[in-house]
């Protein structure tokens, strides 16, 4: 263990007190604080935690914090042991599941607390996780692996590529459905991004994560999980999608369209919804209950990897007051396009669209979208909206502001010129345009 590591989260006077006494984080630690004397384990700290506590896990399994104001002396009892954990054995393999490969990139939707350091790791072996949820054995031939373990705010459009390249390895080593777990902060923009480099696979490729983590009792870790593998190996559909609870109780899974879903509340476990559509299927009573038609099928002929993501991109939300020079600083710094989270049915402030016309007739790509959840954009209905179009503004209708930057993203990443970025941006890859939203789109484009 490092010397970082070993005082885990102490800093300053506390950890000055702990590294004279020769102790480190998982230790049996004696300390006296005034007239009491307090026996356990030293655990480990979150960093950003007030500084000026230490923490030990008494012999009734309930953590303290002793101020060190307090703390006469400290003296080690006897040294961490060393964390065990023991496989349990792996169920017998049932004959002729599908083979599904969970890929991790972080999150905690499948890690392990180790309640004595109080540390979280990641547990993305298929041991684990068969150990963590022996459910799973009954579905599918499993493998797991860890890509990469990051915040998902992290992410960036070279992870975007990542994942896609790992998916399409996958599938085209035979593997018959393929679980990505994430963190559910941008697991939409992830979910849009394989949609469009991973487009009309052969197998479901589909996301998965947790809102609350696997050591609460309330975790929806493990049900979300076991709905993902279900529909991997055995939906009859073949998209990308992300499975997570559909209500409050555990008993129905939503499977929702990459390119519609959205984080929606911050903390429920129904957190994620299906926005302009209905979820794609649910999975309940161990059934996969399909709920649209026309759905990519499983073992698709039509698969195309088309992965490349540029970093040239913007999403910009609208507000009122908003100074032009924010576009003109945005476009200095190298972007080629910009998505505009614009009010209502697609409007900006009227002071905005000379700068807009001069970014457009310089080549940026610039389309609108609403800040409004549900619904779709409309320009001509007042004239700030046409004086919009009339500037160069694409209308991109009910397309999700988010899923419209990833589209773009992608788009920058092999258009030509400008024309080629709206031809791109308008033609329907994966679900992420209303299919009847299409005429009004193209006679708008073409106004």
């Amino acid at each position: 263990m490092s010397n970082q590591d070993a005082l885990q989260g102490y800093s300053g006077e506390i950890r000055a007190l702990l590294e004279e006494a020769g102790v480190e984080v998982g230790d049996e630690v004696e300390i006296r604080a005034g007239d009491e004397v307090y026996r356990g384990i030293l655990m480990s700290r979150y960093e950003l935690a007030d500084p000026g506590y230490i923490v030990i896990k008494l012999p009734n399994g309930y953590n303290i914090g002793i101020s060190a104001s307090r703390v006469t002396s400290i003296r080690r009892v006897a040294p961490a042991a060393k964390p065990r954990f023991t496989q349990p054995p792996r169920p017998p393999q049932k004959p002729g599941l599908p083979k599904v490969v969970i890929v991790s990139t972080g999150g905690t939707i499948a890690s392990r607390i180790d309640y004595r350091t109080g540390g979280v790791r990641a547990a993305l072996t298929a041991e684990d996780l068969l150990s963590i949820v022996p459910e799973l054995a009954e579905l599918a031939d499993l493998d797991a692996r860890i890509l990469f373990s990051i915040y998902s705010e992290d992410m960036t459009p070279d992870h975007w590529n990542m994942m896609a390249a790992e998916a399409d390895k996958l599938i085209r080593g035979g593997a018959e459905g393929v679980v990505i777990a994430h963190g559910t902060d941008t697991m939409g923009y992830s979910a849009a991004a394989l949609s469009f480099a991973l487009q009309k696979p052969p197998v479901p490729v589909v996301f998965v994560g947790a809102q609350r983590s696997s050591d609460r009792p309330s975790s929806d870790a493990a049900t979300n999980l076991i709905a993902a593998v279900r529909v991997a190996g055995h939906a009859p559909f073949a998209e990308i999608c992300v499975s997570m609870h559909a209500w409050h109780s555990d008993t129905v899974i939503a499977i929702h369209r990459g390119t519609r879903v959205r984080k929606l509340h911050t903390s429920s476990r129904d957190a994620f919804k299906s926005v302009n559509s209905e979820p794609i299927a649910y999975v309940s009573g161990g059934e996969i209950k399909i709920n649209v038609r026309n759905l990519n099928p499983r073992g698709s002929g039509d698969y195309r990897f088309e992965p490349g993501f540029s970093k040239d991109a913007a999403l910009i939300k609208f507000y009122p007051g908003m100074p032009p020079e924010i576009l003109e600083a945005i476009h200095n710094l190298g972007i080629r396009g910009i998505i505009l989270e614009g009010t209502g049915l697609g409007h900006v402030a009227n002071k905005l669209i000379p700068t807009i016309r001069r970014l457009v007739d310089e080549g940026v790509f610039i389309g609108m979208t609403s800040q409004c959840i549900f619904g779709r954009i409309n320009m001509r209905v007042y004239d700030t909206g046409r004086y919009l179009l009339k500037a160069g503004v694409m209308p991109l209708d009910d397309m999700l502001p988010e899923t419209a930057y990833v589209k773009l993203s992608w788009c920058l990443a092999r258009a030509r010129d400008l024309e080629e970025v709206k031809r791109l941006m308008l033609t329907p890859i994966a679900g992420e345009l209303g299919e009847r939203s299409m005429p009004a789109i193209r006679e708008a484009a073409v106004a």
